[in-house]
């Protein structure tokens, strides 16, 4: 699967849609490679050179299968234009405004204010950029000081086996893209040389941004989580209150 257009300075993804799953539905009749309906299209169009090869006796069959390839070919541009209306068109909104606060921090620490959906970016004792997120839900909040353990752009995710144990429909790994939970990039937040398995991310559902809706990691717009990546350094120090 393609993946989107990396912007960094833009608000909206240049045309995704050439690029990840809907692509082949505005460019041909064809289906999507790789999709259910290029399988099925493959395997007819096997099974029929084999037919065709072993007698002609088989020709009652050929004919079923080109009914079949027609009809591959008929419904696949319904199939990829549902699925270009899932793929996001914006990064979302960007919120980061410098405030003015009193803050006991050095530059480039990270303030999380969980009660106020808040996340502070230290400029100076009295300045920082502050941005909307998304928080745990009740159960999952927490508080600590924790530290910039990596960064990622475009992130696969690996829902953890906690997650997985609530929910086992979810699937080991999901891959970098639009549809990845963890968005457009990845801080991880580490203690020690710990991996916490929390992470301040984006998200593919902007709408649970400023909400109380996670596990325990922070939610940004993508928009927000992308300029928030080149701003924080790699060992920054995270308080979360």
């Amino acid at each position: 699967m393609a993946y989107p257009v990396m912007a960094r300075k833009t608000d909206v993804i240049a045309d995704p849609v050439a690029d990840t799953l809907a692509g082949a539905a505005n460019r041909s009749l064809l289906p999507i490679e790789g999709s259910a309906c290029w399988r099925l299209l493959g395997a007819v169009g096997k099974r029929g050179s084999t037919n065709a090869m072993k007698a002609r006796a088989s020709r009652g069959r050929s004919a079923m299968s080109r009914i079949a390839l027609i009809a591959v070919i008929w419904l696949a541009p319904v199939a990829n234009a549902a699925a270009s209306e899932r793929v996001p068109r914006s990064l979302g909104a960007k919120t980061g405004t410098v405030v003015e606060v009193a803050q006991d921090y050095p530059p480039g620490t990270i303030v999380i204010l969980s009660e106020m959906r808040t996340l502070d970016l230290v400029l100076s004792r009295s300045r920082a950029i502050r941005y909307r997120i998304g928080v745990g839900r009740d159960g999952f909040r927490w508080r600590g000081v924790v530290r910039v353990g990596r960064k990622a752009e475009w992130p696969e995710w690996r829902p953890p086996a906690e997650m997985r144990a609530r929910a086992p429909e979810l699937p080991e790994l999901v891959p970098a893209g639009p549809f990845n939970p963890m968005g457009a990039r990845g801080i991880y937040l580490y203690r020690g040389s710990a991996d916490t398995l929390y992470r301040i991310h984006g998200t593919n559902e902007q709408s649970t941004v400023g909400g109380f809706a996670s596990s325990g990691c922070f939610r940004m717009s993508n928009a927000d989580v992308i300029d928030l990546y080149e701003r924080v350094k790699i060992g920054a120090t995270v308080v979360v209150k």
